[in-house]
């Protein structure tokens, strides 16, 4: 019998937590599922792990090249057999009931609505994107959900509400099973998320089905390649961004102060004015985030050094 759940589990170097994100999927109360293992040319001995379970639903599929998350997922959504696909990660666990309370949820949504998503405790960061020991984060924040009858590329645009291993996907909610920028080793669940919500409407609810685990290594902590993803989206979406100048200027003056940030100034100078172009009342905003910098930097000289107070003639 064909499984109706395809969960695709990609992974690469991580024989240490894969059994437990494993488990997790394996002993979900919904068990009509496969489990397919896509191994991204590791190094470690991943088919071991997978071998130790003796369990029907699973299969593993090994990349002769490494391509990162978002190559592994699509070579998994071409074996997918299954309705539904699902993604986890190889450092997360699922919570209990996941994949039936998703399930549930479609029952009752109209058929615009190929997407259902949830909650992550991030262990590892705080909510301002802080990293350590300690840290604990509800990701994303559920203060700001996404509403069935909002603008949901808006929404997105300005956060990114999505992360894949949290969601339950109908198999037909994008055109074709590429779903993923190959290109980009970072923020690609993002950029996915903005081309998804131009073909379906996703329903959000803020009730955590995953635990996620930030390491020293995890690509979230890597800006150099957060940058790489939201020059994609900039790219990738121009003909939707054309209409949302607004947006692309948020998006554009964000760029800047990360390639600013990197020392990459004179790219950085290039798309602040392409930013202030598109919306000049956000010299505002930028004005603010220098005044910030500028107060860190005093902040860390350790009082050494204090601004003067000034006298109006």
């Amino acid at each position: 019998m064909k499984p109706d759940v395809s969960v695709i589990l990609p992974t690469y170097n991580r024989t240490r937590t894969l059994s437990a994100a494993m488990t997790s999927v394996l002993a979900q109360s919904y068990a009509n599922l496969e489990l397919i293992v896509v191994d991204d040319a590791s190094s470690e001995d991943i088919e071991a792990v997978v071998n130790g379970f003796a369990d029907a639903r699973i299969r593993y599929i090994r990349r002769e090249r490494n391509g990162g998350a978002g190559a592994a997922r699509n070579t998994g959504l071409a074996a997918a057999t299954g309705r539904f696909i699902a993604f986890q990660d190889s450092d997360d666990v699922w919570l209990p009931g996941k994949l039936e309370r998703q399930l549930a949820f479609f029952d009752t949504l109209p058929d615009a609505v190929r997407v259902v998503t949830g909650g992550k405790i991030v262990y590892g960061r705080d909510p301002g994107f802080r990293y350590g020991a300690g840290k604990v984060a509800h990701a994303p924040p559920p203060e700001s959900p996404l509403r069935l009858d909002e603008d949901q590329l808006g929404h997105l645009l300005t956060e990114n509400r999505i992360s894949v291993q949290n969601a339950l996907f109908r198999r037909d909610c994008m055109p074709d099973l590429v779903w993923f920028d190959e290109r980009l080793r970072a923020n690609e669940d993002w950029e996915f998320a903005i081309r998804l919500v131009q073909q379906t409407k996703v329903f959000e609810d803020i009730e955590p089905v995953v635990l996620g685990y930030i390491s020293p290594d995890s690509i979230s902590t890597n800006r150099r390649r957060q940058m790489m993803g939201e020059f994609r989206i900039l790219r990738k979406n121009s003909r939707a961004l054309a209409a949302r100048r607004r947006d692309r200027s948020r998006l554009r003056i964000g760029l800047a102060i990360g390639l600013y940030n990197s020392g990459r100034k004179r790219a950085a100078m290039r798309f602040l004015l392409a930013g202030l172009k598109d919306r000049p009342a956000n010299v505002v905003s930028v004005v603010r985030s220098l005044a910030r910098r500028a107060g860190r930097m005093f902040a860390n000289m350790g009082g050494l050094v204090s601004p003067q107070p000034h006298s109006e003639r």
